[in-house]
């Protein structure tokens, strides 16, 4: 439900569906009458706020509810592939398998409101419980598995949950499989010696009722070791008794149903508290706007624990029909390009990052150029796109119409994203325009009372149907960027530093904590990231700010080089300072193999930590490493 209250004016405004321009997107699910078309082309901003069109009307509906609809509809399609598990499901089986995992879950004791925390990669399981949990009123908490002992125990503490679900390895990126035992001993510390049955004490965790496991080691760890703990195999199989029985569970489309720690850019992870509306809407639209049908295939490397896969993939699939692939647990680049070409996939999900890779197998012939024609659509996201990226993902695997989106995990995630047939400038320097039922504003960062006039940077902030309802336990958090208007609008302060034009899209210029004051000017870290980009002997490349005694921070840029050729710090210098005024030229130039792991550090989800790259980037200047 649309929280926030609309004048008169707007609300005429609104009703014209803008700002939608050109006669050819008239098509759109999300478009404007034609006879708005020209009362709209008079009427242009003058302040950076914005509304999304009133229409389609919101969903009030569960996510398992329309998740049967669907069933009802494209029962025999398919909606899940795991490639690496070689399991394909149709719609009618999700339904059908999901709701039988529920009645296991619930014979175990799962019941409404109950946080069930999983740790898992990219599965047909994790696919199954998602809905599972959804169907008994129950909460699913993802857990990124990547995360230590330490980190799992606060999260199950802070939640005060009674279930986790994990596997007996994590498959992360680019790394061999890691162990749980370890894991699993600080939170049930001799569990192993434990007889079968004997249940869960665990002091670190007093609420903790149960462990299911599911084994994914491929004989690596001895299943007798899990003994004491239940296996996911038997609770789908206890299950089955009760099939066809009712539930029994009242669910309200604004109950939470999903909590999302946040990826941890800049700060400690925040429980975002996300309801079936938010996240079932939010998938539709993202769908939406991608023109998804139930003829699309989409290839998602995006991990499910993270709201890129489980609402920009898993949602926006079962709310339009299609087909959705888990290419492997964790990101693999040659596991993502060959499912593209072994299901004929017609889009393709990915960070900048992952885009990368992706290319990089194309460039060093890794991968044959075939079986990528029909790839279209797809998304973009995480983090700003760099628009020689973008350009690169036309040209060389037909992405032509693939989207932008920008929002954060409070927002469910995405509250802007760009058209498949915006104006190429538009693709490329902006994040789109509006979804439905979501309204934004640019604020001064000084006084986010006051509205700034269009093309000035500021603050974003974004209001509607779209905002979670709390971080968990945490009001003070919540009350700090969770502000209600003199209208009596709330309005959800993203951070990001933005600027809106007169049509409404919306220009995403980096993390305000992110800019670089160098003697008094801002500099924004993404124009120098995509004019280093834009040189071919760059293959990765990141910019924080560095202190400085006599500017008080300068230009530090962290580089990777690409395979097979060679450049020199200076030439980087040279580079920036053809393109860019002279104080946006890097003081400071560091490779990135010389980094700890020799990577950017990076969350889960793909996106760079810069508080981690700036803390390296101080060490090495202790080391003496700046120099050529």
């Amino acid at each position: 439900m649309l929280a926030a209250r609309i004048s008169a004016p707007s609300r005429a405004l609104r009703a014209r569906g803008r700002p939608l321009l050109r006669p050819q997107l008239l098509a759109r699910p999300n478009s404007i009458p034609a006879c708005g078309v020209a009362a709209h082309a008079r009427t242009l901003l003058t302040l950076s706020k914005d509304a999304g069109p009133l229409e389609p009307p919101l969903l009030e509906d569960t996510c398992h509810g329309y998740l049967r609809k669907i069933a009802d509809k494209f029962g025999d399609r398919t909606a899940v592939v795991s490639s690496h598990q070689n399991i394909r499901l149709t719609y009618d089986a999700l339904d059908a398998q999901s709701t039988q995992l529920a009645h296991g879950l619930a014979r175990l004791g799962v019941t409404k409101g109950a946080r069930v925390t999983a740790c898992l990669g990219n599965t047909a399981e994790f696919a199954l419980l998602h809905y599972a949990v959804f169907k008994l009123g129950a909460i699913l908490v993802p857990l990124n598995p990547a995360f230590t002992a330490q980190q799992v125990t606060a999260a199950l503490r802070h939640l005060t949950s009674e279930w986790l679900v994990i596997s007996a390895e994590t498959n992360l990126p680019f790394k061999k499989p890691r162990s749980n035992v370890g894991l699993l001993d600080a939170l049930v510390p001799g569990f192993e010696e434990r007889g079968k049955g004997e249940g869960v004490q665990s002091h670190a965790v007093p609420t903790l009722k149960n462990v299911i496991m599911i084994d994914n080691s491929a004989g690596r760890i001895p299943q007798s070791t899990f003994e004491t703990f239940t296996t996911y195999e038997d609770v789908f199989a206890d299950g089955a008794s009760a099939c066809g029985k009712a539930l029994g569970a009242d669910v309200d489309p604004h109950d939470i149903c999903n909590i999302q720690f946040t990826s941890g850019t800049t700060a400690m992870p925040k429980a975002a508290s996300l309801t079936h509306v938010n996240i079932l809407n939010n998938g539709r639209f993202i769908g939406d706007r991608m023109r998804l049908t139930e003829n699309d295939v989409l290839v998602c490397p995006p991990p499910l624990f993270h709201c890129f896969g489980c609402v920009l993939g898993y949602q926006a699939c079962m709310t339009h029909g299609s087909t959705l692939v888990f290419p492997s647990e964790a990101f693999d680049p040659m596991k993502a390009m060959r499912a593209v070409q072994d299901e004929r996939a017609t889009g393709l999900h990915g960070v900048p990052t992952m885009f990368i890779a992706c290319l990089e197998l194309l460039k060093r012939g890794k991968i044959q150029r075939e079986g990528f024609e029909r790839l279209r659509t797809g998304v973009a996201a995480g983090t700003t796109v760099p628009i020689e990226l973008m350009r690169k993902l036309h040209k060389e695997l037909n992405l032509t119409d693939l989207t932008i989106c920008y929002g954060m995990t409070e927002t469910s995630p995405v509250s802007i994203m760009t058209f498949p047939d915006d104006p190429i400038d538009k693709r490329t320097s902006s994040v789109g325009r509006l979804l439905p039922h979501t309204r934004a504003k640019i604020v001064d960062v000084n006084d986010r009372t006051r509205i700034l006039p269009i093309g000035e940077k500021g603050e974003l902030a974004t209001s509607g149907y779209c905002l979670q309802k709390y971080y968990w336990g945490d009001p003070d958090r919540t009350a700090e960027v969770m502000i209600h208007d003199e209208e009596g609008t709330r309005w959800m302060f993203t951070g990001d530093e933005a600027e809106m034009d007169a049509e409404g899209f919306v220009k995403i210029t980096g993390r305000i904590k992110d800019l670089i004051i160098r003697g008094g000017e801002n500099i924004h870290p993404l124009e120098i990231e995509n004019a280093l980009f834009a040189n071919s002997k760059v293959a990765e490349v990141s910019v924080a700010g560095l202190p400085d005694e006599r500017y008080g921070e300068c230009v530090a840029a962290f580089v990777q080089v690409t395979e097979g050729m060679a450049i020199s710090k200076q030439e980087v210098r040279e580079w920036v300072a053809q393109k860019l005024p002279r104080h946006m030229i890097p003081k400071y130039v560091f490779w990135i193999k010389e980094l700890e792991g020799g990577a950017l550090p990076k969350t889960a989800s793909g996106k760079i930590q810069k508080f981690k790259l700036q803390e390296e980037g101080r060490k090495l200047l202790r080391e003496g490493r700046e120099l050529n």
